[in-house]
């Protein structure tokens, strides 16, 4: 009895321990992302933003909470209500269930599995369902329009984000986060991470990042002016705060993707004394701040994008930079082989 409790029941108590843990911290770092982007939003325009609910609004987030939580959900009388209500769970769910294999620091991870790169990338695409669910268990033309755009923007966005993913496998050489971030670790500090070499894959990256968790300028699937509100247009309540819990948390997965990927995960700047006293999971937080700054600023100045130009930009563009990235980057790196052998 104490050997089966020791292989199987406490495996499993510290996993559902650890996860809970993860999602208690992840939603209240939501909270203040979403916090920090409507003040970065009211700076830009000159205003004061959210300051009311709390010191400085700090807990308007969670007012915004309790009065989603306390409205009436209210289901369309020709919708599917079982879809309807299934749609948002899932799409909050699979943002939620990325976080599982994303290393915040050496050794700070549930899973360290050896494909992680792609059980992020699948869970990522998977997110879409939840929206063509919700468009067309809503049994209106207006979220139906609005998520088969949103269908058609995301994969192709997709297609993107995995020809850059493949670069940066290239030269990390494994499909494990952690080890990616390992490969970064060099003596010339950040200018041994992959943004300088991946300079134009990072861009694509953060730009597909944008279109892939319908971000301004490409937040066409909720373009109030053109679909009343996309696919959500029936949602309300509790249901409508899981989408929209749902995607800051896809922002939040894509930041810390960018993270590792590019930005050398919770190495520091510098390998220099001073850098490394600072705990690695502060240097992954920061540099994950930073990218959902930029995320905010491009809400914040770029106007908003044509369906024809969005595709056009994915398709013509995007898609043949980045295979042409991946062709050259293999080409670099077989002769840097054989030069050294």
């Amino acid at each position: 009895m104490t050997e089966f409790f020791w292989t199987y029941v406490w495996p499993l108590i510290v996993i559902v321990a650890q996860s809970l843990l993860l999602l208690v911290v992840l939603l209240v770092a939501i909270a203040y992302v979403l916090y920090a982007d409507r003040k970065i939003w009211a700076a830009v325009q000159i205003r004061r933003g959210p300051n009311v609910v709390g010191p400085w609004g700090l807990l308007q987030s969670f007012a915004d909470l309790l009065k989603f939580v306390f409205k009436e959900p209210t289901i369309p009388a020709g919708a599917n209500k079982g879809v309807f209500l299934l749609a948002p769970l899932v799409t909050c769910t699979l943002a939620l269930a990325a976080w599982a294999v994303i290393p915040v620091d050496a050794g700070w991870v549930i899973a360290d599995i050896n494909v992680g790169i792609l059980y992020v990338f699948a869970i990522s695409s998977l997110g879409v369902y939840g929206i063509i669910m919700a468009g067309w268990a809503s049994n209106s033309k207006y979220p139906f329009l609005a998520a088969l755009r949103s269908a058609a923007q995301m994969v192709s966005y997709e297609v993107s984000i995995g020809f850059v993913i493949i670069t940066v496998l290239l030269c990390a050489g494994s499909l494990k986060l952690s080890a990616i971030v390992a490969a970064q670790d060099t003596p010339y500090g950040l200018f041994g991470w992959y943004w300088l070499p991946l300079l134009p894959m990072f861009v694509v990256f953060f730009i597909s990042a944008l279109a892939e968790t319908n971000r301004p300028p490409f937040d066409l699937v909720e373009a109030e002016s053109e679909l009343v509100a996309g696919f959500m247009v029936e949602y309300g309540s509790t249901p409508y705060m899981m989408f929209m819990l749902g995607e800051y948390v896809a922002i939040a997965t894509m930041c810390a993707m960018a993270t590792i990927l590019f930005l050398g995960g919770w190495l520091p700047p510098f390998p220099v004394v001073t850098f490394t006293w600072v705990p690695g999971v502060i240097w992954f937080t920061l540099k994950a701040l930073f990218m959902f700054f930029l995320f905010a600023m491009a809400k914040a100045i770029v106007p908003r994008y044509r369906y024809d130009q969005l595709m056009r930009l994915g398709w013509k563009v995007f898609l043949s930079l980045s295979i042409a990235m991946v062709v050259i980057v293999a080409a670099v790196l077989q002769l840097g082989a054989m030069v050294l052998k």
